[in-house]
Order: structure tokens, then C-alpha cells, then sequence
């Protein structure tokens, strides 16, 4: 039983470390002004960080800066207070599957939920959509 449950934990943790470092498996991307000087007719790889760069300011900042759809800091703290291991804030917040996770592990065995907390006290953990409409 205990080799069982052992061999259960290491799968888990080379799971969860293989899903962390499968980031680094993707193919570097090249920049278009590189990709358009060569020859060859393979399209240009223009990564998300260079379209955000050549993006146009207002764009960007009138994303950054809209606020959510009615949604309080006030609020969420509150569920986040009483309800924070059932992962109930993250739902409002729009973290829907971070609050099935919160909800199976019940809120990281509280911890998930203190630090969400403190996240959500300072205006670190915002709605998924934009800012709070509301605050403290």
C-alpha cells in the first residue's frame, strides 16, 4: 500500500513538473522582418509578445484599464473570506477553472484561499475581464 501510494505521489509531481516545463518544447518563433527577407514562401511566426509590442497604444491601454462588469473588490473579498475553500470568489472573478481546482482541494487545504485573500486585499487578484468596478 505504501509503495502504492508512493509510486501515486511521484507520477503526480513528474505530471505536474512535465506540465510546468512543457512551455519550453515549443519552437522559438522568428520575427516577420526576418522571416520576410529570406526566399523560402513559409509563412512568418510572429510571436504574441511582438504583436502586442506593434500594437496600437490606445488599443492596449483602453483594454488594460476597462473595468469588469459590475464586479466589487468588496464582494469578492467577503466570498473569498467565508467561502475560500470552496473556491466560490474565483468563479466570480471569471477563474472558472481555477475554482473547480479550489473547490477539489479545498482551496489548496486553505492556503490557496489565505493567499488569495491577501491577493484579492491588495487589488493584486482582479476580475478576469478588466478592474474592479468597485473598491475599497
Amino acid at each position: 500500500m505504501k509503495k502504492n501510494l508512493t509510486a501515486l505521489f511521484v507520477t503526480l509531481i513528474m505530471m505536474v513538473t512535465g506540465a510546468c516545463l512543457s512551455y519550453a518544447a515549443f519552437p522559438a518563433a522568428t520575427s516577420a522582418s526576418s522571416a520576410a527577407s529570406t526566399t523560402t514562401s513559409a509563412p512568418a511566426v510572429v510571436t504574441m509578445a511582438e504583436e502586442a509590442f506593434h500594437a496600437p497604444k490606445t488599443l492596449v491601454a483602453k483594454t488594460a484599464t476597462k473595468p469588469a462588469n459590475g464586479k466589487s473588490q468588496i464582494v469578492a473579498a467577503v466570498l473569498c473570506f467565508f467561502l475560500g475553500g470552496l473556491g466560490i470568489h474565483r468563479f466570480y472573478l471569471g477563474y472558472t477553472w481555477q475554482g473547480v481546482v479550489q473547490l477539489l482541494t479545498g482551496g489548496g487545504c486553505g492556503i490557496w484561499a489565505l493567499i488569495d485573500f491577501i491577493r484579492i486585499l491588495i487589488g493584486d487578484l482582479g476580475p478576469k475581464t478588466g478592474n474592479y468596478a468597485k473598491t475599497f
